[in-house]
């Protein structure tokens, strides 16, 4: 990356901090349930997680011990509002497994170690790959691992920053190289771009009047 580009994943994230405040993302009361949380967003909406995570909760099974122990069936039932159930299910409860019967509950143990290993026994398991292990290493351990999802594509591309064949890997080195190595920043930066992919940048209608990133954005300003 030249100069520019290094100064500009900085110069915006400045811009969204002072547009949209700290966000205060992942909302969750426990670290398991952002662990939960990151495997059924997996595509769908937040809004149908919430349900679904609503109906763990009022089943009394939002635990590692009790998902690895709960009839299959039962959990699909439970987690259907989020989508692809069977697959989730299957997912969640490998993983409730894994912590229960390896780490003994221990999530701070299970993400203990090198940022490196830590990240490679998450996408070790089955239906975990590189946004949701990132999800969970930056949300539930208050690891720094920047999470990179198609909001960050969509708008890095529109900036100008990306070309739009970059792989997870190379973009989510893009802001670890060229930022400090902070928690709370990767976790209001990503909570950021976010709110500005629902709120401006969107996939078909942009709102670039409202921008902040108006200024710096070759989807806005062409001539730049």
């Amino acid at each position: 990356m030249s100069f520019l580009s290094n100064y500009l994943v900085t110069i915006i994230q400045q811009r969204l901090h002072n547009h949209f405040g700290p966000l205060n993302w992942w909302p969750a009361d426990s670290p398991f349930e952002v662990i939960v949380g990151a495997i059924l967003t997996q595509n769908t909406a937040w809004t149908n997680v919430e349900q679904a995570i609503h109906n763990l909760k009022q089943a009394d099974v939002l635990s590692p011990e009790k998902l690895a122990k709960l009839p299959v069936n039962q959990l699909e039932e439970l987690i259907r509002p989020s989508g692809f159930f069977r697959q989730k299910a299957a997912r969640l409860q490998n993983l409730a497994i894994h912590l229960t019967e390896e780490w003994q509950n221990n999530l701070d143990d299970f993400c203990s170690g090198p940022l490196v290993a830590a990240r490679q026994r998450l996408l070790a398991l089955s239906g975990i790959g590189p946004e949701t292990a990132d999800s969970i290493l930056l949300y539930a351990a208050g690891r720094p691992s920047f999470v990179v999802d198609a909001y960050t594509r969509r708008i890095f591309k529109r900036v100008g920053l990306l070309k739009g064949q970059e792989s997870y890997d190379e973009i989510r080195q893009m802001f670890m190289q060229n930022l400090p190595e902070e928690v709370q920043l990767y976790n209001e930066y990503h909570a950021q771009i976010v709110q500005l992919a629902k709120t401006c940048c969107r996939k078909v209608k942009t709102f670039c009047s409202d921008c902040p990133l108006k200024g710096v954005c070759h989807h806005a300003n062409p001539s730049i």
